[in-house]
């Protein structure tokens, strides 16, 4: 009878311990609602804090303009711009919450890393390409990359990115984007203008030349340009 007595006290208590357990594993885990929760995503591949280096891919997105950042999440959700992670991760997102988002990136001031050389860069191709970046091409129409984002080439508020400290191969995918049609912009597209009126040798020439250059001490995006843009610029969002 005792026998009997222990093994069903000992039966009722795993029944009562294994009940806890299920009741333990159905209480929801409380994730905090902070903007860094939210932007948690965004650091696998643009690095802690958005802040990259200028090897590989991945964009930097610390300090840039809050309206570039935000236009480009609004042109990967609404499938002006192609990239299948990034639209996966915004398609459902509404303008507040992506403002929001490139408002968090913007106000980043973090500093950039040291340029990282590039051994491959032949001498006269990076020549060609510093004459594009800042004198352009009169004769096909090419204008500066200076006359649009700066004559340091850090951006103009409120939504003209910086150049500089940004992936070789990440320049000269966009440019080529362009140059190919696969990346689009609201009208009137100047970058698409752009695009097509380069020849592949250039997309390689400013993305190489762009990405060995120092960033001068302030990284900031100015105010305003000194004269205005030499091309219809219509930006990247409704």
């Amino acid at each position: 009878m005792r026998m009997r007595l222990r093994s069903a006290a000992a039966a009722l208590l795993l029944l009562a311990s294994g009940m806890a357990s299920v009741a333990g594993a159905a209480t929801p885990t409380t994730v905090p609602d902070t903007i860094e929760q939210r932007v948690a995503a965004c650091i696998a591949c643009h690095g802690r804090e958005g802040a990259t280096t200028n090897a590989g891919y991945f964009p930097r997105l610390a300090g840039k303009p809050a309206g570039y950042l935000f236009n480009q999440l609004v042109s990967f959700r609404d499938g002006r711009r192609f990239n299948s992670d990034m639209t996966y991760m915004v398609q459902h997102l509404s303008d507040d919450y992506l403002r929001e988002m490139a408002e968090y990136f913007a106000g980043l001031d973090l500093p950039y890393p040291p340029i990282s050389p590039l051994s491959d860069a032949k001498p006269e191709v990076l020549e060609r390409g510093r004459v594009l970046a800042l004198q352009g091409d009169a004769e096909r129409r090419l204008p500066a990359c200076v006359q649009c984002h700066g004559a340091a080439l850090t951006g103009v508020q409120p939504a003209t990115p910086g150049l500089l400290g940004l992936p070789r191969l990440y320049v000269a995918s966009q440019l080529g984007a362009w140059l190919t049609n696969d990346r689009h912009a609201v009208a009137p597209d100047c970058m698409a203008e752009v695009g097509r009126r380069m020849w592949t040798s250039d997309v390689n020439a400013v993305a190489s030349w762009l990405a060995t250059q120092p960033m001068p001490a302030n990284t900031k995006a100015v105010a305003s340009l000194p004269a205005p843009m030499p091309i219809a610029c219509g930006g990247t969002s409704k």
